[in-house]
């Protein structure tokens, strides 16, 4: 693999924890996300993901490894970081790595995955990381100019079935063929899941809801032993 930006190399091989919740738990307050960060840290991680821009910004403050910064917002199925705007006050949050919606669909500011992309570049020099649903997905991120791509939307768009754990054939076909880092973002449940991302290809592995959304973990937990 040539050509990655040295920024990257902190990643290679790692595990990013992924530090979210969803509006309305007990849990959405940045204090509580960069808590989760700042304990990822002592874990091991080699990088953090992020929402929100107080999320970020307090993350940034707290926490000495990169960061990958999305903002979810809308209504619209292109909601993660969906309009230049908001990958410009992503990356002024502080975030090195802005992720945003790298699929083919029709963006809300109309504008198109390459431009948003060349301009947030020019005007940030931020890194940017698509998140995509597919493999010609992934295919069209890079040509866009995405510094890596992420399986984050495999079985969510439509393209393709959500599979129980994180979907391998899309991360084998996508590490093999790009010259460009691939992340395994979705579904990874355990330690074997994660390990199976990289024999897979992957340049490193984002893991959230099994590690980082008690919510969840208790209900795998209860479901599991109720009779």
């Amino acid at each position: 693999m040539t050509g990655i930006d040295p920024r990257l190399d902190a990643l290679r091989g790692g595990l990013v924890v992924s530090c979210q919740a969803y509006p309305g738990e007990p849990m959405r307050h940045p204090e509580t996300m960069a808590q989760l960060a700042e304990s990822a840290v002592r874990g091991g991680a080699v990088a953090i993901r992020a929402q929100g821009i107080a999320d970020i910004q307090l993350i940034h403050e707290r926490v000495a490894l990169p960061q990958i910064g999305l903002w979810k917002d809308g209504d619209d199925e292109v909601f993660i970081t969906p309009t230049l705007d908001h990958a410009l006050a992503v990356a002024r949050a502080g975030a090195e790595i802005v992720a945003l919606d790298g699929t083919r669909r029709a963006r809300p500011d109309g504008l198109g995955l390459a431009e948003t992309i060349r301009r947030l570049r020019d005007e940030t020099g931020v890194l940017v990381m698509a998140d995509v649903g597919s493999v010609d997905d992934g295919l069209a991120a890079a040509d866009a100019g995405a510094d890596l791509v992420g399986t984050t939307l495999c079985g969510y768009t439509g393209e393709r079935p959500k599979t129980t754990g994180p979907d391998l054939e899309v991360l084998a076909r996508l590490s093999s063929t790009l010259e460009l880092p691939v992340i395994a973002e979705g579904r990874v449940h355990t330690p074997v899941q994660a390990s199976a991302c990289i024999d897979a290809g992957a340049f490193a592995v984002v893991v959230g809801t099994a590690i980082t959304h008690p919510a969840s973990l208790t209900g795998w937990f209860a479901e599991a032993i109720s009779r």
